[in-house]
Order: structure tokens, then sequence, then C-alpha cells
């Protein structure tokens, strides 16, 4: 059924002239049809994306250019995961990302299970009093380095999200072992856990830090998104997929610049290491909301990668701490002063498509024709 503008704004209950606005604002999330006399015809499709941006605007208070970002990562509701039937395994599941991956899951997809795996105790305490002991969510205490205590904790389930991942960088690089033994190994595990278990749809954390790698981290992230990506292959017969979602630093997420800077204020100065590095940035929500893509429309082996915006970390200090004295303090081990969401060898095989760049792998496993590239 095709609506007319009126129409669309009786039922948002929202004035034409906002309807119209948010037309040409996000214009390549809502494409509706045209008449011959040149009219616009809205399907349910638009009409949902038009609910979700009034969501985002007028009850998160989300700027114009915020919303365009989640929507990037959401863009046009899609059907196809029924999540009261999904039962997800999420390692890593304390952590910043893992806690809003939960509360966003619980509060708008309500899924059977999220099964929490990680090896803090004290975390999962503290995660299950904040989260009122929801039923819906189940702890398990282990480690990704443990390979049969990953796979009891998989069995039963149908989707996996690994967020679990050593991802300081002078740790990583002051601790090589350790963070091979928990970013490549542990990525195997969960490759051969998923697998062995029947899980259906399995989904990785990755970093621009795996582009053109110059730390450990960022060299140990790599090689997990090429187990991921050929975790298709090795899966064989079983039907199990993997594919990656790759993104900079997530806003206030613990171990950022932001908490640090807001912490310095208090002191008078905040420290930067060069004033010309540059950092990508994606909310947690934005990153919460290119996994549920992911799922949505992964066949297997595909780097999702959201479009985000780069700045320099100069002028977020000023715009948190604009009175406050910079200090520079030099360039960490494995720091760059630049870094890239796509590889130029990956560009090959990268498409724009709805509102993400996709890295589609080059396997034969894998039916290009899936996905129209705009």
């Amino acid at each position: 059924m095709k609506f007319r503008i009126k129409q669309v704004s009786q039922k948002l209950d929202l004035p034409v002239s906002t309807i119209r606005y948010w037309q040409q604002e996000f214009a390549e999330f809502v494409t509706p049809e045209r008449t011959n006399g040149g009219q616009r015809r809205y399907d349910d499709k638009d009409i949902e994306v038009f609910g979700r941006i009034k969501e985002l605007v007028y009850q998160k208070k989300q700027s114009i250019g915020q919303t365009k970002e989640l929507l990037g990562t959401n863009g046009r509701p899609e059907e196809g995961i029924d999540w009261s039937d999904q039962t997800i395994l999420l390692t890593g599941g304390t952590g910043s990302f893992g806690k809003h991956f939960c509360r966003q899951m619980l509060e708008r997809h309500n899924p059977k299970v999220i099964r929490i795996y990680s090896r803090d105790e004290l975390k999962q305490h503290e995660m299950r009093i904040e989260f009122k002991d929801d039923p819906r969510l189940r702890f398990f205490i282990g480690d990704v380095r443990d390979g049969k205590r990953l796979q009891r904790a998989m069995e039963g389930a149908t989707m996996a999200v690994h967020a679990a991942a050593l991802k300081q960088v002078p740790a990583c690089e002051y601790n090589p072992f350790e963070a091979v033994k928990t970013n490549v190994h542990g990525a195997q595990n969960v490759i051969d856990a998923a697998i062995d278990t029947g899980v259906r749809k399995v989904i990785a954390l990755s970093t621009d830090k795996a582009v053109n790698p110059v730390n450990l981290y960022g060299a140990t992230k790599l090689c997990s998104d090429k187990l991921f990506t050929q975790g298709n292959a090795y899966a064989g017969m079983k039907g199990t997929r993997f594919s990656c979602v790759r993104y900079g630093n997530v806003i206030g997420s613990r171990g950022s610049v932001i908490p640090l800077f807001l912490q310095q204020k208090e002191s008078g100065t905040i420290t930067i290491t060069d004033d010309r590095m540059t950092r990508f940035w994606i909310t947690l929500d934005g990153a919460v909301e290119l996994v549920i893509k992911g799922f949505y429309y992964m066949e297997g082996g595909e780097i999702f990668v959201p479009r985000i915006p780069s700045m320099r970390i100069t002028d977020l200090a000023r715009a948190i701490a604009p009175e406050c004295k910079v200090e520079m303090i030099g360039i960490r081990p494995g720091e760059k002063l630049h870094e890239a969401l796509t590889g130029e060898d990956e560009g090959r095989n990268t498409i724009s498509y709805k509102g993400m760049y996709v890295i589609l792998p080059n396997m034969s496993w894998w039916e290009r024709e899936n996905y129209h590239g705009g």
C-alpha cells in the first residue's frame, strides 16, 4: 500500500513540513516512488524509517548528524530474523560494548536468551545487579583461551558475537604472548566451538587498527579477521557462517580517551600524544546497530564498515575542556598518526551498501549477486 505525504504525517503525528525536511536530509534511507505527476508515494518501510528518525531525534535527542550515523548502521528495518527464537552467546559480554548490546537487544528485540561469557566474576555480579536479574541473561565464567569451556557455553546457541579481546595497544606491545593467546588463539577457539555446536551466525568485532597494522594489537586483529573470513570454508557443510564488523574508537567506552580527558580536566592539563593525530569515532549505539545489521545481511566472509567521521584528537580535547592547558607527551609504542577503515588491497572488493561499506570476501563459497552496491 502506498501513502501520500499527508497520510504519513497523520500516521506519525508530525507536521508535513517535518516529513518534507526529513525526506531531504535522509534521502539515502527513505526512497519513495514517484507518480507520473512527480508526487512521492511512501510504503510501510519508509514509514518505519520515519518512525525510527522520530524516535532518535525526539526521544533520544540525537542531532541530524548523529541520527544519520545510526541509520547508516541500521538503515531500513529488515525482516527475516525472529529474535524471540534466538539464543545469543556474547564473549566479552561485561565490557562497554557487551553491556550496551545487551541493553539494546533486551529493550528492542527481546531475544530468547543472551549468554554472557567473560572471565571477570565481579563484573558479572555488577552486571547482574545493573540488569535487575533479567531472566533472559545467563552468565558463564570463562576465557576464550579455554576451548572446552567455550564449547560448553555455546551448546544450543544460534548466534554468537565475539567481543572479547585484549584491546589496549601498549599492553599488547608489552605482553605479546598474552595478546596472541587471547586475540588469535581465542578467535580460533570461537570458530571451532561455533562449528562444533552448530551456531548459525557469528559476528566478530574488528578494529581500524587491523588495517595496515603497525602494532601487535592491530596485527592480532588482522589475523583474527583472516581466521573468521576463512572460517566459512573451514566450516564446510556444517552451515556456520562468520563475518566481521570493523569500526574505530567507541565514544565513552572503557579505556578510551574521552573518560581520560574528563578526568584530566579536573587538574587543568590534558595530555595529547601528537597534535596531528586523528581517529575515527562511533557511538555505542552505532556499534551495536552495526552488529545487528551485520546479522541481517551477512552471507559469510564479509567485513561490514560503517560510515563514521574522523577528527583530530586536539579538536576533541578543546571541545571537552577548552579552558585546559594541552601538554604534548609523544606517541606511545605502537601508535599511528592516522588510522584507516579499509586497506588499499581491500578497495577492489569494497562496495557501498545500505548506508555502509562492505568488504567482500574473494572466496568461491560466496555469491556476490546477493549484494547490489550503490
